[in-house]
């Protein structure tokens, strides 16, 4: 079934108590937070800030933005509408690409950055894309003094992030299929950088396409948007793909569940 339908290149569901639910706008000419009704039909746009790319809801209620062009920064939002720029960068390095986020069992919001300025990735063709060098980044930050530490670079376009029931700490990286894993550690240390699955389709001939948004089910499986392979690829607990969902687009970009049942 389509829920919400008319929407400017959606991305980061969240689902809030009231089931209705939270998603960023980054269509042309349209960059926003909206909030959509428990029955997909009533929306409305709670802020525009330029190129939102995904988006985390903390204990408190705030609304936390990872904004990729005006400037690359973390934002921190509320739902009447106020928005301001947490932060921009980690020490004297400014973020590229902010692209997605979540919160660690400790508190702490990890956030993933794809290592290329936004802009500078839509001027590639898509066989540019898929050749291209980034400097994708891992960071952690401490949302109660804005403390920023970069946990991991030189990865392959980091996009999705989710922590696991093992709550160990997961990262894909589109261009090369890839989710990583990073041991937790009671803290917030995360180990070393482990390859625990890759999503791409071994059968299709070589294009574009790779790990988008991601979240793990109940059930323990890692579902993983695949941009570009028209699917959500299921990864079970030891990174085995267990089975691949064909979705009606071909660029699904994010994965979010629902209420029980």
């Amino acid at each position: 079934m389509i829920f919400a339908s008319g929407l400017g290149r959606p991305e980061g569901p969240v689902l809030l108590p009231d089931r209705s639910w939270l998603i960023v706008e980054r269509g042309p000419g349209l960059g926003c937070l909206t909030h959509i009704g428990a029955d997909g039909r009533d929306r409305r746009i709670l802020v525009e800030t330029g190129r939102p790319n995904a988006l985390a809801i903390d204990g408190d209620g705030a609304i936390w933005v990872t904004e990729s062009v005006n400037p690359p920064s973390l934002l921190r939002a509320t739902m009447d509408g106020r928005v301001e720029v947490f932060v921009t960068g980690c020490g004297d390095e400014p973020f590229l690409w902010p692209n997605d986020l979540c919160f660690g069992p400790e508190g702490a919001l990890y956030m993933t950055d794809s290592g290329i300025p936004a802009g500078d990735w839509a001027q590639l063709g898509p066989e540019e894309q898929r050749t291209a060098s980034t400097d994708g980044r891992l960071y952690r930050i401490d949302v109660s003094d804005k403390t920023v530490e970069k946990l991991d670079s030189g990865l392959a376009f980091t996009n999705g992030i989710a922590f696991g029931p093992d709550r160990n700490l997961y990262v894909s990286t589109t261009l090369d299929g890839m989710v990583h894993r990073y041991r937790w550690r009671q803290g917030g240390v995360v180990g070393e950088r482990e390859e625990f699955g890759n999503v791409t389709d071994p059968e299709l001939p070589p294009a574009f396409r790779g790990p988008d948004g991601m979240a793990f089910g109940v059930d323990g499986n890692l579902y993983v948007a695949v941009a570009w392979q028209g699917d959500v690829t299921v990864l079970g607990p030891d990174g085995a793909v267990a089975r691949r969902m064909k979705m009606a687009g071909p660029s699904p970009s994010n994965v979010a569940f629902g209420p029980p049942g």
